[in-house]
């Protein structure tokens, strides 16, 4: 892993994979399982090539069972490297990154007590990186992982605080710390980790404007990553910038009625909304009216119809009818509005609010 050949060979590779350049990775992975055809590192990538096929539309679980294939042949090979050399701290990061990754899909999946057993053994391995300098940056991914998530779950989700029992403390601040440094001198896990600050700056953090930096570097690198690309619009959108925001979704959309590589549901019921949203405030109507059904479809296509963006996006139509004078449409919407939503949110108490007044 340390070998330069290997990773000048092995970066354009990897920034297809990023890029959505699948076929064309998965080409140069075969090139490096020929070459390497006891070693974790090429079935490893193909996972991870997976994993990224994954993430634009994570309903869809059809490439899971693919994904851990990959990855538990990776753990085989780097199992028998740790077998013959117990100290090898190479199969070690591998052991610790397969277990992670296999993680990270069950938790995904909501399979909490498999992603909470796959995180122990990948801390296990990950242990045996203390003190080391070969491979330091790859391996302080992970820790700079644990010790974010291991204080932010149990704030968020208190049904898993016995499971987290089995854990050591965490420190989100040096997380934050240990990621960026990974962000800046990893070369395996680089991306990995500007993904991650990306999202803990923007949303757990609040610091949006630094969220905004991590998607639009990571939105300019890698341009037809479709996850990059709507979480760029995304914050463009929170951060007021509509114009910018409005040419990304329009993309975005476009994107999606191409049926271009990862562009789908997921991104379309972001980009619709945003849109709707800009119109309305804009009085295009019309063109209002048109993205909100849009990501009204596109939600109901995946089965999200309990998210905000599906709701709200019922909801404003229904605001929009009633400003053109159609009663009977205004409370159409606001009705299937309250129908949709649960009691306490504030579409419900909102469209309870339209539907008393009208």
């Amino acid at each position: 892993m340390n070998n330069m050949y290997i990773q000048m060979e092995v970066t354009a590779s990897v920034n297809a994979l990023y890029n959505a350049e699948h076929a064309r990775a998965e080409k140069d992975f075969r090139w490096l399982k020929y070459r390497f055809p006891a070693h974790p590192l090429p079935y490893f990538l193909f996972g991870l090539n997976e994993w990224w096929k994954i993430m634009p539309e994570p309903q869809n679980t059809s490439r899971d069972g693919i994904m851990l294939a990959y990855m538990d042949t990776a753990l085989y090979f780097a199992e028998k490297i740790h077998e013959r050399e117990p100290e090898n701290i190479e199969a070690a990061f591998f052991l610790s990154a397969i277990h992670g990754f296999k993680g990270r899909l069950y938790a995904e999946r909501g399979s909490w007590t498999k992603a909470a057993f796959a995180a122990k053994s990948s801390l296990n391995y990950l242990e045996m990186s203390r003190g080391q300098k070969d491979l330091s940056p790859e391996f302080l991914f992970g820790d700079g992982l644990y010790n974010y998530y291991r204080e932010w779950i149990p704030e968020n989700y208190g049904i898993l605080k016995p499971i987290l029992r089995l854990f050591d403390e965490g420190d989100k601040e040096l997380g934050i710390k240990q990621l960026t440094t990974v962000s800046r001198m990893a070369f395996y896990t680089r991306t990995e980790a500007q993904y991650f600050l990306m999202r803990i700056l923007s949303v757990e953090e609040g610091e949006v404007y630094r969220g905004l930096q991590l998607a639009e570097y990571l939105h300019k690198t890698f341009p037809q990553n479709a996850y990059f690309h709507r979480y760029y619009a995304r914050l463009l959108y929170s951060t007021g910038r509509m114009s910018s925001a409005e040419a990304e979704c329009l993309e975005i959309i476009h994107n999606i009625d191409s049926a271009k590589t990862g562009y789908g549901p997921t991104s379309g019921r972001y980009a619709g909304f945003f849109l709707g949203q800009i119109y309305e405030r804009t009085n295009k109507l019309e063109e209002a009216k048109k993205y909100y059904k849009r990501a009204i479809t596109f939600s109901e296509s995946i089965d999200e119809e309990e998210a905000g963006y599906y709701l709200y996006s019922i909801y404003h139509l229904g605001v929009i009818a009633e400003a053109q004078g159609d009663k009977k449409l205004a409370k159409e919407y606001y009705k299937k509005a309250k129908k949709k939503a649960s009691r306490g949110e504030t579409v419900f108490d909102n469209a309870k609010d339209k539907l008393k007044e009208l």
